[in-house]
Parts: C-alpha cells; structure tokens; sequence
C-alpha cells in the first residue's frame, strides 16, 4: 500500500486556544518522560517526523520574560529532539503567530503581542525562533501556526506569512502554516477566506496543513494541490475519517498527515497519547 512521505504527531509542550489560558494558572509543565516514551511510540508504528509546539512552555534565554509558573529548561526541547534523531524523526518546532483576541494564539508572546507586527516585534519573533533553531536543530521546517486569525487584515495576515518565510528561508527552512479553509460554518468564514487568500500571494514552497476534524473535503485539498502547494491533512481521532483523509492525500498528490491530539502532555494524559498514536499510527 502507498503511504505519504510526512507522518507527523504534534506534541504540546504547551498551548494556547481559547480553551486553554483558563486554566494556564494551574496547568502542570510538560512530562519530559512521557514525551521521550510518545516518541518511541512514534518510531514502533511508523511515524517519521514530530512537530513540537513550543510556545512559552520553554525557558528563553534570549527572552526570559516569556518564562511561565509551568515552563520547563530548553534542555527538555534538546533531550526530545536527541531522542526523535535516534529514530530517525524529523523535528519541526512550532510556534504560533496567529492574532485574536478570541483564539488567542499569540498570548504566549506575552507583552510583545501588543507590538502588532512592528519591527521590533517581529526582531524579538525571530530571536526566539533562532533559540528554538539552535536547540532542536530542525532540518527541514517551522511550523509558525497562523490558524483563526482574526485581527489582522486581509493584507496584513499575507505580510506575516510572507516575512515569516523569508526569515525562515535565510535560515534554510521551510515555512509550514495550518491552512483554515475546510471551515464551513458562519463564524469561520473569515479564517476561510484568508486562508484562500494566503493561496494566491504567498510563495508555494510553504507546507499547508489543513485541518478538518468533520469531514474530508476533497475539492479543497485539490484546490491548494494546484496552486502547486505541499499539502498536510490533519484529521480527527476517528480512524475511519483518519482512513479517508489519508486516502484522499494519496489521491490527489499530498504528502503528509499530522495527528493532533489538543491535551497537554503530562502522566495523566499518558495512557490516552499512547491511545492516540498506536490506534491510528498502523493506519498510516
């Protein structure tokens, strides 16, 4: 049977949607031990890259005003990607420059998302990045989020996207971006929208990934296929919905799929990662 280039888990460090700050005075730091196990996991059914969210889950030196009650050493990033290397993983670190004050994925920037795009804010960005590039050394991407913008523009969210990837591109890597437009209901169209838009002005070596815990919507999927883009899905848990995503990658020339499991990783997860990833690892 075919099988896609890219098999990827994402592993959260930390994260931040509007679900998660309201508990982030009482969230517990990420389990490097359960992280190094989630990986060998990873390697026994076939997974060959981990995308690992970062945000302010780690402690900057370059920063250390992003430092939190739960942050952890960057040695962990250093220790997740000495043991990803040993199965031949490939590790993408992730950040998220997305804007909202409804999703709220850049509050992890932390006052310096009240500098909107400046020069300064985008030179402290790129700081942290070039920290995060050091440790983990990524080979091939970044992952910097931009899902359910809804605070920038239409011009503005194209103009992050394209200063983010020609900062990645100087450091030799490529971008990867969470592409929003398999959204179908009102609230989302915005995201839709630029999503579609970020299609026709953005360079195409940028990874789309798009997500879509509902439904596979194959037209979309050939769409950004034929504006020339490498295309990820991301599905839901279901394995049957995992089965027809990863088949309609096949079909139309993606190549990858990441699983996203949006639960901190610590010993009470444990078991239910492990779930996760040898349930629909062997599907891959």
């Amino acid at each position: 049977m075919a099988t896609l280039p890219v098999r990827g888990f994402l592993m959260h460090v930390t994260h931040y949607d509007q679900h998660w700050p309201k508990a982030k005075d009482q969230e517990p730091p990420f389990d490097l031990s359960v992280g190094l196990e989630l990986i060998d996991a990873m390697a026994d059914v076939g997974f060959n890259v981990l995308v690992v969210d970062c945000e302010d889950g780690l402690r900057y030196a370059c920063h250390p005003e992003l430092t939190r009650s739960y942050s952890v050493p960057m040695e962990t990033l250093a220790q997740l990607a000495q043991r990803a290397r040993r199965h031949d993983i490939d590790v993408v670190p992730k950040l998220n420059f997305a804007r909202s004050a409804l999703h709220r994925h850049n509050d992890w920037f932390r006052p310096h998302d009240a500098l909107f795009d400046t020069e300064t804010y985008w030179t402290y960005a790129f700081e942290v990045i070039d920290e995060l590039i050091a440790v983990a050394q990524p080979p091939r991407w970044f992952h910097v989020g931009m899902d359910e913008d809804h605070d920038r523009s239409y011009g503005q969210y194209v103009e992050a996207i394209k200063t983010l990837h020609a900062g990645l591109r100087a450091r030799s890597l490529r971008t990867i971006i969470w592409n929003d437009s398999a959204g179908t209901s009102p609230e989302t169209a915005i995201h839709r929208d630029k999503s579609m838009m970020a299609e026709q002005a953005i360079p195409n070596d940028v990874v789309h990934v798009l997500w879509d815990y509902h439904d596979v919507k194959i037209s979309v999927m050939r769409r950004i296929r034929d504006a020339g883009f490498d295309l990820w899905g991301a599905p839901d848990t279901d394995p049957a919905q995992f089965v027809r995503c990863r088949d309609a990658l096949l079909d139309c020339g993606g190549t990858g799929i990441l699983l996203t499991r949006w639960i901190p990783c610590v010993k009470a997860n444990r078991q239910e990662l492990l779930r996760h990833i040898r349930t629909l690892g062997p599907l891959l």
